[in-house]
């Protein structure tokens, strides 16, 4: 793999290109020092997942699962958004369409200027009742690990994230594959490409014609389909390609 001509080959592409779409995971918030799930060390590693990120699970233990989110929240809260965050906003600013598509739920992209962003997994910010369904608007506070009820329906409050079992939102992901099939080059940064059906996408924009390109430190399920590979980290990787796209895009 020569990475300096295949940085080249990349830039070319994207300079050219007129739609852009981009999956990232993770590996992305990872570099923030988010953990991610599939570490040794990540959220899972030392709890069954069935029990925090389940309907079932949050029948059974309300406490629990409410306050494993709040630690959640409060790391996230003490983190920023990376190079990498940055570097694919500013990229968006440059590119007539372009799609952010995350499985993230910390809404980092967002802080970092990204506007164009499909929350497939929901995020962790938000709230809604697991009774009525309403969103709850009071702001959470993750150092408090009381129990909030619906203001509607005196409900159970849980966070708008989608739980193992729980289909995708169906808006997000339709227009996901519609970005997919438009785009003339599809990104896949920091996904291990092992959660379904958004390790699809990278295959439908293939299928659809367009250049995929994979960022990540290390070999993924997808990896031998994609036309360049780039063995390094979305926050090493991105800030590099933006600056060179800025250097040929016409003043």
């Amino acid at each position: 793999m020569n990475v300096i001509k295949d940085l080249e080959s990349i830039i070319e592409i994207i300079c050219d290109a007129k739609s852009i779409a981009v999956l990232t995971g993770a590996g992305v918030s990872a570099e923030s020092g988010i953990r991610t799930f599939r570490d040794p060390d990540g959220f899972w590693a030392k709890l069954n997942p069935a029990e925090l990120a389940s309907a079932n699970g949050f029948i059974a233990n309300r406490q629990l699962v409410w306050d494993w989110y709040q630690e959640r929240r409060a790391i996230i809260a003490e983190c920023q958004p990376n190079s990498g965050h940055y570097a694919i906003a500013k990229l968006e600013a440059l590119v007539d369409d372009f799609t952010l598509i995350t499985q993230n739920v910390d809404r980092l992209h967002q802080s970092a200027g990204s506007r164009n962003v499909l929350e497939l997994h929901g995020n962790i910010i938000d709230n809604h009742c697991f009774d009525c369904g309403q969103t709850y608007e009071n702001a959470i506070d993750p150092r408090d690990h009381s129990l909030p009820n619906c203001q509607n329906c005196g409900g159970k409050i849980r966070p708008s994230v989608v739980w193992f079992g729980e289909m995708l939102p169906e808006y997000e992901m339709e227009q996901a594959v519609i970005s997919a099939q438009k785009s003339d080059v599809f990104f896949t940064i920091g996904t291990s490409a092992e959660v379904y059906p958004a390790a699809n996408l990278p295959l439908i924009a293939k299928d659809a014609g367009a250049y995929v390109i994979e960022i990540n430190p290390n070999p993924t399920a997808i990896s031998s389909y994609m036309d360049y590979v780039l063995r390094m980290t979305s926050a090493q990787a991105m800030p590099v390609i933006l600056e060179e796209i800025i250097k040929r895009k016409p003043k």
